[in-house]
C-alpha cells in the first residue's frame, strides 16, 4: 500500500494529567502516516482522487486543541479515528504524538506514544448480472473474484429476468445479489467491480445494452453519497425487481431506504417476469 506522511505538526494542546497543564497548555507535536492507494491520483493528477495531507494537517490540529485529555494516548486515538472517519479511502493511519514538555523531573529529549488504526470493516450489497455468452458462467466467476477482494457474506439464488429499457430483441438476464464486507471505501470497491467487468469484456457502447457482465454497487454500510462516480444508494435499485427479487431471496429482512426489499420487489414492475433458477 502507497504512503502519504506529515511530519511534525505541532500546536498548543491542554492535555494532561496535572491541574496546571490543563491550564497553562503546552506544544504537543505529531506525526502522521496514512496507508492508501495513490494510484488514482498519480492517473489523474488531480487532488480530488487523493488525500489532501493539508486538510489532514488541520484536522490534527483541531484534535491537538480538543479535548481536554489526560493521556497523549488519548490525544493519539483521537487524531487517528479523525483520520480514518473523514478519509475512507485511508486503510491504515499511522500515529506519533511528542510531548517534548512533558513534567518529568530529569533531563530528557522527548516522550512519544505511538499506534496503528485501520480502517472499520464495511458491508455492501453489489448486484450482478449477464445476458451474453455463458451468463451463469460468467456470474460464478465473477463472484469467486469478488471473493478474492473481499469477504462474501451471502450469495442469492440466480434469477432469470426480461431486459428492461435498452435495445429491443434482447436474450434474457441471469441476475444475482451477494452480500460482502470489506475494508476497501465505496470509489475502491466500485474500481474493483468495473476491473471485473473490464475482465469478462464488458463494452459501454449503448446503454442498457446487452452485456457480458454487469456489476452495480447498491448499498454500502448506510452511506449516502452522490458524487461524478457514484450515487449511494443506487438511484433506481428502489425500482428494480431485478436486484430487489434475489436479494429478498438471500435476505428477507434485507431494508433500502428504511423500506423493506421483500415489499419493494413485490411492487416493482418487472418482478412477475422474474423466475428463480
Amino acid at each position: 500500500m502507497d504512503r502519504i506522511s506529515v511530519y511534525g505538526i505541532s500546536a498548543t494542546g491542554y492535555h494532561g494529567v496535572f491541574d496546571h497543564e490543563k491550564r497553562d497548555g503546552q506544544k504537543f507535536i505529531v506525526d502522521v502516516v496514512l496507508h492508501t492507494d495513490i494510484s488514482r491520483a498519480a492517473a489523474s493528477d488531480n487532488v480530488a482522487d487523493t488525500v489532501h495531507y493539508g486538510e489532514v494537517s488541520e484536522l490534527v490540529v483541531e484534535q491537538i486543541q480538543a479535548g481536554p485529555w489526560d493521556l497523549i494516548e488519548k490525544l493519539g486515538s483521537e487524531i487517528a479515528e479523525a483520520i480514518l472517519a473523514a478519509y475512507p479511502t485511508v486503510l491504515q493511519v499511522d500515529v506519533v504524538v511528542h510531548k517534548p514538555q512533558a513534567p518529568i523531573p530529569v533531563p530528557f529529549n522527548d516522550v512519544t506514544i505511538s499506534l496503528s488504526r485501520r480502517q472499520k470493516q464495511h458491508t455492501a450489497i453489489i448486484a450482478l448480472g449477464a445476458n451474453l455468452r455463458d451468463p451463469q458462467a460468467t456470474l460464478a466467476a465473477a463472484v469467486k473474484e469478488l471473493g478474492q477482494h473481499t469477504e462474501l457474506l451471502r450469495v442469492s439464488p440466480l434469477a432469470s429476468t426480461k431486459p428492461v429499457g435498452g435495445p429491443p430483441d434482447q436474450p434474457d438476464y441471469t441476475n444475482q445479489v451477494v452480500e460482502v464486507r470489506t475494508g476497501l471505501s465505496p470509489h475502491e470497491l466500485l474500481d474493483l467491480c468495473q476491473q471485473i467487468e473490464a475482465a469478462h469484456h464488458r463494452t459501454r457502447e449503448i446503454r442498457w445494452e446487452a452485456r457480458t457482465l454487469d456489476l452495480d454497487l447498491i448499498v454500502y454500510d448506510q452511506l449516502r453519497l452522490d458524487d461524478e462516480r457514484l450515487t449511494l444508494p443506487h438511484p433506481r435499485a428502489h425500482t428494480r425487481g431485478f436486484v430487489l427479487a434475489p436479494w429478498s431471496w438471500m435476505d428477507p429482512d434485507a431494508v433500502l431506504d428504511g423500506q423493506l426489499v421483500s415489499r419493494l420487489a413485490a411492487a416493482a414492475a418487472d418482478t412477475p417476469d422474474i423466475i428463480r433458477l
